[in-house]
């Protein structure tokens, strides 16, 4: 197993980030790398990747230094689910195993929830929210069976963003995630191909 896909997914959308910070182009591109990245299953640490059998999981794959962006694996146990909640923040999120059921809410004038648009994803595809586009959502493991796991892009470190589920009356409670590890996968340790290349040995620098 190599991260170099998380790595070359995290560098890229770092440069996105400079070349632009318009909305609607982060989501727009950082689709289709986020698209790329979940296209393939061969690259998330099993410790990543393990489910609780009480709720879902949310594990920091990588925060930006600028806390420009986030991230995470989210990984639901069989029949897991949120509650209707909401990120303050603009995201992305693409199904790399399983499937996960997303329902939209939209607020009335009355402030009640509405349930709007209900999509399920599967691996590779990518769907994306933003107070722009729409923010209030509850996302469930498709399967009552099996283990459902998604890579999520936020536009800040998520884990610290207060942010609110709801009711279907529109109330709102306050929530601050957090993260379910406190050790991060090693993204920059590139010393076995390092190690692996022909070395440079300085008796072949003199002649």
């Amino acid at each position: 197993m190599s991260l170099s896909p998380l790595r070359t997914f995290v560098t890229d959308f770092a440069g996105l980030l400079e070349r632009s910070g318009d909305e609607v182009d982060v989501l727009a591109h950082g689709a289709q790398l986020l698209a790329a990245l979940v296209a393939q299953d061969d690259w998330l640490p099993d410790d990543f990747a393990e489910p609780s059998p009480e709720r879902y999981r949310q594990y920091l794959l990588h925060c930006d230094s600028l806390a420009r962006f986030s991230v995470v694996s989210f990984v639901w146990g069989p029949g897991q689910s949120t509650p209707i909640h909401n990120h303050t923040v603009w995201g992305l999120v693409g199904v790399l195993r399983g499937a996960e059921i997303s329902e939209r809410f939209d607020v009335a004038d009355d402030g009640a929830l509405v349930r709007g648009a209900v999509e399920q994803l599967t691996p590779g595809q990518v769907d994306a929210v933003s107070p722009r586009v729409g923010d209030i959502h509850r996302v469930s493991n498709a399967f009552t069976d099996r283990v459902s796991v998604s890579i999520h892009v936020y536009g800040a470190n998520i884990g610290a963003v207060e942010r609110a589920t709801f009711d279907r009356e529109g109330r709102a409670k306050p929530f601050i995630s957090g993260y379910a590890n406190s050790r991060l996968p090693n993204l920059w340790d590139q010393s076995a191909n390092a190690a692996a290349a022909p070395a440079l040995r300085v008796g072949a620098l003199v002649s």
